[in-house]
């Protein structure tokens, strides 16, 4: 369990930044490349089949290209990454690697696959085209991971939550079992915190430390806000 708001939130900024640079980044490329595009047969079939050879035609198709397809498959790539960057952070914990950026760079990296593999990542008309597009979107995306691991620690807190004794008692926040781990969660939110206990044990108070606070640290069932990095700690005793 991550945060869901912060992968949205980190998508949203990160994913403007990403979409909008192989945009714009694709534009130039048609622009510079221009006389060997129009003369590529994808290329006019794409809104001006037969237009080969009509120069008035492929110019008009090219402005549409430009001016209208280009930034449609941006839009659309911006929701794919939108979409994924919210399980990046529902899902943080599952996520391999080593720290925010270094999941980001795993996800930046599967979102770029899914781009290519729904074909909304540019246009590529020839060999010279394809290259550039592909060495540009595999540099980008690496950008793209380490600005949605940044964005994400920066939205994000992270607590511990450590039992003293997990046989006797269990930490379940929001009604998961978080005992004895570390988990993130997003900058000023609040969490139902909960003990649950052994038969042959009984509820003292909670510990805090950090960034994190609680509604009653002396209730078994209470609220958590995080404001910080931080500890939850329980301590229990046992019945006599």
């Amino acid at each position: 369990m991550g945060s869901f708001f912060a992968g949205v939130k980190a998508g949203t900024l990160g994913g403007i930044v990403y979409v909008g640079g192989l945009g714009v980044f694709n534009a130039l490329l048609l622009v510079v490349l221009k006389h060997q595009v129009l003369g590529y047969p994808s290329f006019y079939q794409m809104c001006s089949p037969g237009a080969q050879g009509n120069v008035t035609a492929l110019n008009q198709c090219f402005s549409v290209v430009l001016g209208i397809y280009v930034p449609f498959i941006a839009f659309v790539g911006y929701f794919i990454a939108l979409f994924f960057t919210a399980f990046f952070g529902l899902w943080y914990e599952r996520i391999p690697g080593r720290g925010p950026v270094g999941k980001g760079e795993i996800m930046a990296g599967v979102i770029g696959i899914a781009l290519v593999y729904s074909g909304f990542y540019g246009f590529s008309f020839n060999f010279d085209s394809e290259a550039a597009t592909g060495a540009f979107l595999v540099a980008w995306t690496i950008v793209f991971g380490y600005i949605i691991g940044a964005l994400y620690k920066r939205y994000t807190r992270s607590v511990a939550f450590q039992p003293p004794d997990a046989s006797l008692l269990k930490i379940l926040v929001d009604g998961k079992d978080f005992t004895g781990k570390t988990r993130t969660f997003a900058t000023t939110s609040s969490h139902k915190v909960r003990a649950e206990l052994a038969d042959d044990a009984s509820f003292k108070e909670w510990e805090t430390s950090g960034g994190v606070s609680l509604e009653d640290a002396r209730s078994f069932d209470t609220i958590m806000e995080v404001n910080g990095d931080g500890l939850l700690k329980g301590k229990v005793g046992k019945k006599y």
